[in-house]
Order: structure tokens, then C-alpha cells, then sequence
């Protein structure tokens, strides 16, 4: 019994609002609790945290270590290396692991830095 008037005076604020108006809600929820975690995400990385993201997407050790020192030679750590690699593998539609090599070697950072110049 306790349950229940306890439920009932959890949802009093919400008893009035229709479906429509309960899924609008429960989207700006969503938005407040997502937005920090994607703005720490974008803030805060090391990179310990980006090798480990590429050496998760299939790349060994030392190659991992030799795409994050050119994502920090360019400055481009805040955009993340997983997502530098994904985008310019997109952008050519060619095998992650094959652009990743590439970029380890030094190749294509003119295209990167056209692709994440500006972008936030």
C-alpha cells in the first residue's frame, strides 16, 4: 500500500500529459542526461583511450600507436582516431584496416584536416 501512494505522489507531475506529451518529456530526459556524456567524450581523452580504440577496431599495438601519433602531430585528438579513421575510410569507400595503415604512414592528412577543420 505504501508502494502505491508513493508511486502516485512520484508521478503527480506527470498524470495530466498525454502519450504524445510523455514521450516529448522522456526525450529532453534523455537529452540532459546524454549531452554531458557526449560533451566528456569529446573533452576528455588521452592517448591511451584512442589507442584503445583503434586497436579495438582490428589494429595491432604498434600500429595503433602509430595512428594516435599522427592524430596528435595534426592536433586532431578531440575528434577522436576510431572516428578520423571511419570517416576518411567513408569518404574513400575503402577497408577501415587499409586507411588506417595509410594514415600510420602519413597518408592522407591533407584530406583529414579538409574533413575536420572547423567541424566541432
Amino acid at each position: 500500500m505504501n508502494q502505491t501512494k508513493n508511486f502516485e505522489a512520484a508521478r503527480a507531475h506527470l498524470a495530466d500529459l498525454s502519450n504524445e506529451a510523455l514521450k516529448i518529456r522522456f526525450w529532453e530526459l534523455i537529452d540532459e542526461i546524454v549531452d554531458p556524456l557526449l560533451q566528456m567524450g569529446h573533452e576528455y581523452t588521452s592517448p591511451s583511450i584512442e589507442r584503445s580504440v583503434i586497436m579495438r577496431m582490428g589494429f595491432s599495438s604498434t600500429e595503433a600507436t602509430a595512428i594516435v601519433d599522427q592524430v596528435i602531430k595534426y592536433n586532431l585528438m578531440s575528434k577522436g582516431a576510431g572516428h578520423i579513421v571511419y570517416r576518411v575510410a567513408k569518404e574513400n569507400q575503402a577497408p577501415i584496416r587499409q586507411t588506417g595503415l595509410e594514415l600510420a604512414e602519413g597518408k592522407h592528412w591533407d584530406q583529414v584536416e579538409n574533413l575536420f577543420r572547423g567541424v566541432e
